[in-house]
């Protein structure tokens, strides 16, 4: 080649040397554009790494920070919480059975919350069921009212999805909705055991508060919607295909919740719900006691 086009060798090599690192460079950045926009801009640095490195793509983090940086790949972050929880009522609190469980298993224990979503002209809420040891979203209801049909939607359809043995521990706040008699009725009817956080602690449930932070972030203050349907089928898509199938979770070793719950079926030979072990603790007795 180089004796046809009237090139000296050293003069090719030179020449390739010096475009090689900027097509190398390109390429590297249309895969991170590829990954980030996959993801409609919801990953930030540590899980696009790690999706690069699953895909066999070799970058250091200095490297892909400066990228999304420079590139504008950032992940979209936004903005306020506000309260939907009313702890002010007469119903029956519950013991907080979920800090005492050490969970081996799916089923053993589910968390639930409540949140509020804004469309152009009103204010809807969404109710979701999540398996605490797969964190994955296992039921959810949509409702323009906090009555509690909203939470009774999301639980059916959670137990209708995983049909769960009795003994299953159901841990949420202390709210209205969650400590009602049609919810409380429902959860017995199915030998599931309520359990709550205690007052004023969300740090109690705290998986579920993080799952509605990833939630509002990464779908819900990256889209306008029009009107409910609209909003319940980008809430589906969520949950149901990006959320349980695609994101990947650091706490779960960078898989998804389908990848995790199937990993564990394998390992354990098959869909065997297992007890979880519930410790309490008991005072040391005193001298007078004693």
């Amino acid at each position: 080649m180089c004796r046809l086009g009237r090139v000296s060798r050293a003069g090719f090599y030179r020449g390739w040397e010096e475009r090689a690192p900027q097509e190398a460079e390109l390429a590297l950045r249309a895969t991170v554009q590829q990954v980030v926009l996959a993801h409609r801009r919801r990953y930030g640095y540590r899980r696009v790494l790690r999706d690069l490195r699953n895909s066999g793509v070799t970058i250091g983090k200095a490297r892909l920070q400066r990228i999304m940086r420079e590139d504008n790949l950032l992940a979209v972050r936004h903005r306020k919480y506000i309260l939907t929880t009313e702890s002010q009522h007469e119903y029956e609190a519950y013991l907080n059975l979920a800090s005492r469980m050490t969970l081996s298993g799916i089923n053993q224990l589910w968390i639930a919350d409540i949140t509020y979503i804004r469309l152009q002209q009103e204010f809807v809420y969404l109710a979701v069921v999540l398996d605490r040891f797969s964190r994955k979203a296992i039921g959810w209801a949509l409702d323009k009212t906090l009555a509690s049909r909203l939470v009774v939607d999301a639980l059916q359809s959670a137990i209708a999805n995983r049909r769960p043995a009795p003994g299953l521990v159901h841990h949420s706040d202390r709210g209205v909705q969650y400590a009602c008699a049609d919810y409380i009725q429902l959860l017995k009817a199915h030998g599931i055991v309520p359990s709550m956080s205690r007052p004023a602690n969300p740090y109690d449930n705290a998986a579920c508060e993080s799952f509605m932070k990833t939630l509002k972030q990464e779908e819900i203050y990256c889209n306008r919607y029009r009107d409910f349907p609209e909003l319940s089928a980008h809430v589906e898509e969520f949950l149901e295909r990006y959320y349980n199938q695609q994101r990947l979770h650091s706490a779960l070793g960078y898989r998804t919740p389908e990848e995790f719950e199937q990993s564990y079926s394998i390992e354990a030979g098959g869909p065997i719900q297992i007890a979880a072990t519930v410790t309490f603790t008991v005072p040391a007795a005193t001298d007078a006691e004693t």
